[in-house]
């Protein structure tokens, strides 16, 4: 499940289906003659397939769908995993024109299938440069996210405790059996936090940490959903659900969605980001190979970098833009967190590495 898969993908339905955003721009062109043969018209409908997690403000899509002339219909696969897996099952003949949700930890398995035709999307320029993974432009860079420990502030204010703020705090033992995380085998944040282990501790010594993390009492649950919701005494439905562990692998930008949401909405975040915990997801999209609409693709890459779409973006998807001047709203700069240094893997030799990373997780935690 990707990143972003965040709070936005958490509330809606896992199961496939085609979402038309907008009715604005032209439809799908016809050939109204009375008979005989014509050259098939060009589609005025693009298609983007991608995860649950997908949204963007209407009237924000409206406005390019006016400016391009076309349809932008929006195909939603589940998690970042299964979409992508449908891609890599119909290569060649794709079910869309742009597929967007590929993280960081799945690149190089949907570059290696050769899904993506390379395309410069206009704008890139304007990328900051740490997010441009693939010199050959196969995918375009389009939002980040970090994977942090968020901790409840009532909770350690009542205790008189200070908040673990790094990897190595959460193995001490005045944290023991305050940790919540998601199965790294079946949640994107639970993968990111035990890579955040591997980016920290090398590949030579995450297992040491985790062996220590489990002495020390974390618990392991399903997904995100499970884990920030029932279990984690900090937000708004562990609350409701008597959750009572005081840390919970989440998202830096859980804070601002705390507040966004509250209600009342409180003047402060009820929750903080163990910023030295922290793994950093960065989302792609890339025109399909075999895209029935190359050009209408095209323009939807260039509007997905563009300034309108990545300062609408926050709000909707929680996650950052990565175009170097686009301004965070205000919910951003005043209840979020900077993450200067984040851990971070390679692509690469996450591909590599990935399924026996997680085998050896599951058998050192789980079992």
């Amino acid at each position: 499940m990707s990143t972003t898969k965040k709070f936005a993908g958490a509330a809606l339905a896992a199961a496939l289906g085609v979402a038309t955003l907008s009715a604005c721009g032209g439809g799908e062109a016809k050939d109204e003659s009375a008979g005989g043969a014509s050259e098939a018209p060009k589609s005025k409908t693009v298609t983007l397939v991608s995860h649950d997690s997908f949204n963007v403000t209407d009237t924000v899509l409206k406005e390019f769908e006016q400016q391009s002339g076309y349809t932008v219909k929006v195909l939603k696969s589940g998690d970042a995993g299964a979409a992508l897996n449908q891609e890599i099952l119909t290569k060649g003949s794709p079910r869309g024109d742009v597929f967007f949700g590929v993280d960081n930890t799945l690149l190089s398995r949907a570059l290696d299938n050769g899904i993506f035709t390379p395309y410069e999307a206009k704008g890139l320029a304007d990328v900051k440069p740490e997010y441009v993974l693939d010199k050959e432009h196969r995918v375009t860079p389009i939002d980040s996210g970090d994977i942090c420990v968020n901790y409840d502030k009532a909770y350690f204010a009542d205790n008189k405790l200070a908040p673990p703020q790094t990897l190595d705090d959460l193995i001490k033992p005045e944290y023991k059996n305050l940790l919540v995380t998601e199965n790294a085998a079946t949640s994107s944040p639970g993968l990111g936090f035990l890579l955040a282990s591997v980016g920290k501790y090398g590949e030579d010594g995450w297992k040491d940490y985790w062996s220590k993390l489990k002495a020390n009492g974390v618990e392991v649950v399903d997904g995100w959903e499970q884990a920030y919701n029932e279990r984690f005494s900090g937000s708004a439905g562990g609350k409701k659900a008597k959750g009572d562990r005081p840390l919970v692998v989440s998202y830096a930008s859980s804070p601002p969605v705390e507040v966004l949401y509250g209600e009342p909405q409180p003047a402060e975040a009820p929750t903080g980001v163990s910023t030295g915990t922290c793994f950093r997801q960065v989302e792609f999209a890339g025109l399909l190979k075999g895209a029935k609409n190359e050009e209408g693709g095209k323009a939807l890459l260039d509007f997905l970098v563009s300034k309108k779409f990545q300062e609408d973006m926050p709000l909707q998807m929680f996650v950052n833009p990565v175009v170097k001047d686009a301004k965070l709203p205000e919910l951003f700069t005043k209840h979020g967190v900077v993450v200067e240094k984040p851990s971070s893997v390679a692509p690469e030799t996450i591909a590599k590495n990935r399924e026996q990373w997680v085998k050896t997780w599951s058998s050192l935690v789980v079992k």
